[in-house]
């Protein structure tokens, strides 16, 4: 009968199994490493950042202001309009819930196009409501699109949507 079988491997030799284990625990070790947090770092805000947006949810407070006082000029622009004003609110929930503190007041100053006040005047009569609402959706969506590349990520993304949203809304009221 035969002997024991011997070791093919010389001694000091790494098996076929450690040498697995060793390199999936690099890769292991390697791939935590490359996954920190870039991914909230990128979405980080900076505190100017934080003034832009802050004045961002200001421009849309001031449009969401000027389709109530049209609405209420022109109550029969309410038939097509009111649902727009729908859009132009939730539109404002979506950049106040992005805007870290935005229900602080800013010291910035506002984004080329931003209007520097909130809504005082009215449309200047009921035949005149659409056309001056549409140029508040205008100036709306060119202060929106301004502010734009001054983000990355998500509030980019939602600055550039919010401001295609009221360019078809302006469309709609044209």
């Amino acid at each position: 009968m035969s002997g024991p079988l011997s070791s093919s491997s010389a001694a000091g030799a790494f098996s076929r199994r450690s040498l697995l284990l060793g390199t999936l625990a690099g890769a292991a070790a390697l791939a935590t490493g490359c996954t920190g947090d870039p991914v909230e770092d990128a979405d980080a805000v900076t505190p100017a950042q934080v003034d832009q947006l802050a004045a961002q949810v200001q421009v849309q407070e001031t449009l969401v202001t000027a389709y109530d006082s049209a609405l209420s000029a022109a109550p029969e622009l309410a038939t097509t309009a009111a649902g727009l004003a729908d859009q132009a609110r939730a539109q404002l929930d979506r950049l106040r819930a992005a805007a870290p503190g935005a229900g602080a007041s800013s010291n910035a100053p506002p984004a080329p196009g931003t209007p520097a006040a909130p809504v005082t005047d009215g449309p200047p009569d009921a035949a005149g409501a659409r056309e001056w609402l549409r140029s508040r959706v205008t100036a709306a969506a060119d202060a929106h699109a301004a502010a734009c590349p001054a983000f990355t990520g998500g509030r980019a993304a939602l600055l550039g949507s919010v401001s295609a949203g009221l360019r078809g809304q302006a469309g709609q009221l044209a």
